[in-house]
């Protein structure tokens, strides 16, 4: 390994991959008592070694441009990192592309090598200049290159590879106070120290024989507006909680945290009875809990006292960063609210709800953001992400692409790839980005994201053009949000399922959406965890799990006051009127004996009177786009009955 990493001047935090490979290369040499390679004794046959290449050298890689560019470079300059492992491939470390980001991994057999050539080589040992341009792109050129005595920027590869927000924050102390918005986080730096000092979180002291104290590392992000403008810089100070043990420095880490369906629960009810939404977050929440534990810090860097340098802090109130901090925050808030006359939901410990004469007060606690609703008149509310959907097109290339109506090809037919993988890491970056988007503000996208993060492990070229159409389609919709106009004022449901829907499915996906003042609340696509063998089944399978989710919004809806009393049963649509008759038929049936007898929860949900089922076309199911890909006319009409529109002149909650 080290061999590997000095021979080729990588950083050391390649170290992984030079492992890897020195494992890989290990198994392929002869052991001198036998003769024989690892591989040959595992395998039973000679390995192949006519594909091995020197580790750490220059390669040409050609790399799937989603836009198709006719000008510019076909090929990437990426260094050679190792072997894939499930197929024929090879690892490269992207350092110059115009497709992708660099120090990205990407996996593929369509490379050109320069053996002789490492690209970091240039990188030790220099200092600041103009790079020059290439001029060729041929073998005796790059070895002229690399033997010039000019000098370079070095290239800075830090510990974190993969990319995975938006934003691009600093990610080191050093790298925000020499960065151009020095000021902006030095302010924000004192800010958060003297929060610290006035809550009186720690005290100094000499560290006690036998203990180790825990490091801390500073955190900077940027905080936006709803037009993207940046609000306010925030820095924070983290402890490094994963080195506390269990049972010596903490005992119970369990916090309860709010469902984002009873956030959008409370935000159909705030545009039905005319309710004022405040958002706000709590300053250094976490700093509010009380330690029970004995645990020492080091100094933060960069505010060491002076004179004291040698000291610990000895932690007196919780840290962000700490295994407990949730907990002790979660417990102070939960005490100081009920002590004020607050009563927290049954449904979801972090609703909390204060009835006066006719007003009526409701807090949602998220972590450290607290949602307040107070009685006063307002318009329509739009949940909207735009400015997330914004920087997301334009992180990945995406934004001045031309847009589609449809997230999903209705003729697409997209199939397990057993060949190489095509920039798997990014692939996984944009899928987890769109899963976010996803259940968070756009129930449009779900069965597009659903179906593609199944190729997440191993894309190809087909994968990425469907993802790259579901891009172009979020960049025509980038305005949408869901709209709660106040009406209906009535929690309806809507189940579907989709049975095997193509030769790689083997089991069928459950979907519901439910909305609530004219806009939808809650959403799902789970795949079934028993094999259907009718469709009937599949659909009833999802009724159960739709009458479960039903069941939860009903008890919630009872607890906050403002709820009609007595609370209603929820209606679910289905468009299979087998399942139904199923669900509503008391009587034995050969037909549907090998239904698991934990699914009949449908049928006592109905006699209890928490649900009715009704019968609803395909055409004005609102899960149908959920289940299957739709045409433009039914994906209009789905996403209006969901409460999707562009963003007009109406009060926005931005998440």
């Amino acid at each position: 390994m080290n061999a590997l990493l000095n021979s080729s001047y990588a950083p050391d935090n390649l170290w992984g991959e030079a492992l890897l490979t020195a494992c890989f290369l290990q198994n392929r040499i002869p052991h001198r008592r036998t003769g024989k390679t690892p591989y040959e004794l595992w395998k039973g046959y000679v390995p192949n070694l006519k594909y091995l290449r020197v580790w750490g050298c220059l390669a040409k890689v050609l790399l799937p441009d989603p836009k198709k560019r006719k000008i510019g470079p076909k090929t990437s300059d990426c260094m050679f990192i190792g072997y894939a492992e499930r197929s024929a491939a090879y690892r490269f470390l992207v350092l110059k592309s115009s497709v992708i980001d660099c120090n990205t991994i990407v996996e593929t057999k369509n490379a050109e090598f320069f053996e002789n050539i490492f690209p970091l080589k240039s990188s030790i040992n220099t200092s600041s200049t103009q790079p020059s341009p290439l001029e060729t792109s041929s073998e005796h050129m790059f070895e002229d290159l690399r033997r010039s005595k000019r000098q370079r920027k070095e290239t800075s590869f830090g510990s974190d590879f993969y990319t995975y927000l938006v934003e691009n924050d600093p990610i080191s102390f050093s790298e925000a106070i020499s960065s151009s918005d020095a000021i902006f986080w030095k302010e924000a730096i004192r800010i958060e120290i003297d929060s610290i000092n006035e809550n009186n979180t720690w005290t100094l002291v000499d560290l006690p024989k036998g203990a180790k104290p825990i490091g801390c590392k500073w955190i900077f992000k940027r905080k936006y507006n709803p037009d993207g403008s940046i609000e306010k810089y925030k820095a924070r100070l983290v402890a490094k909680g994963f080195t506390q043990k269990q049972d010596i420095d903490f005992f119970d880490t369990f916090a309860p945290v709010a469902r984002i369906s009873s956030i959008r629960v409370l935000i159909a009810l705030a545009s039905i009875h005319r309710l004022v939404i405040h958002q706000m977050d709590v300053k250094t929440a976490f700093l509010n809990g009380e330690l029970e534990e004995e645990i020492y810090m080091t100094q933060p860097e960069g505010c060491e006292v002076p004179g004291q340098e040698n000291k610990v802090c000895r932690l007196l109130k919780s840290l962000y960063g700490l295994k407990q901090a949730p907990k002790q925050w979660h417990e102070k808030f939960d005490q100081v609210l009920l002590n004020d006359g607050f009563s927290s939901s049954s449904a979801d410990k972090c609703v909390y709800t204060k009835s006066m004469n006719d007003d009526c007060v409701i807090i949602c606690l998220y972590v450290d953001d607290m949602l307040i609703f107070v009685v006063r008149k307002g318009d329509s509310i739009l949940l909207s992400q735009r400015h997330y959907v914004e920087r997301l097109l334009k992180k990945f290339d995406y934004y001045d692409c031309k847009y589609v109506t449809t997230p999903y090809d209705v003729n697409s037919q997209l199939k397990q790839n057993k060949g190489d993988s095509l920039a798997q890491s990014q692939y996984a970056q944009i899928i987890g980005s769109l899963l976010h988007l996803m259940n968070f503000s756009r129930p449009d996208i779900a069965y597009a994201v659903s179906r593609l993060s199944r190729y997440t492990h191993c894309p190809n070229q087909d994968h990425w053009e469907a993802l790259a159409r579901l891009m172009r389609y979020l960049r025509g919709t980038m305005d949408y949000g869901i709209e709660y106009s106040g009406f209906p004022a009535v929690l309806e449901g809507y189940s579907d399922a989709n049975w095997i829907s193509d030769s790689d499915e083997t089991k069928s996906t459950s979907y519901y959406v439910f909305t609530l003042g004219g806009g939808a609340i809650s959403w799902r696509s789970v795949r079934q965890s028993i094999i259907a063998r009718s469709t009937m089944e599949s659909e009833f399978v999802a009724l159960e799990m739709t009458s479960t989710e039903a069941e939860w919004l009903r008890n919630f809806l009872a607890n906050i006051p403002l709820g009609m009393k007595p609370t209603p049963s929820v209606s679910i649509h289905c468009d299979n009127q087998s399942a139904i008759a199923i669900a509503k038929n008391k009587s034995y049936n050969g037909k549907n004996r090998h239904i698991q007898l934990r699914h009949n929860i449908v049928k006592k949900l109905l006699k209890d009177g928490t649900i009715s089922i009704n019968y609803v076309k395909s055409e004005g199911n609102l899960a149908d786009p959920l289940t299957k890909p739709l045409g433009r006319k039914m994906i209009y009409e789905t996403s209006r009955g969901m409460g999707l529109k562009p963003i007009e002149n109406k009060q926005v909650m931005v998440t």
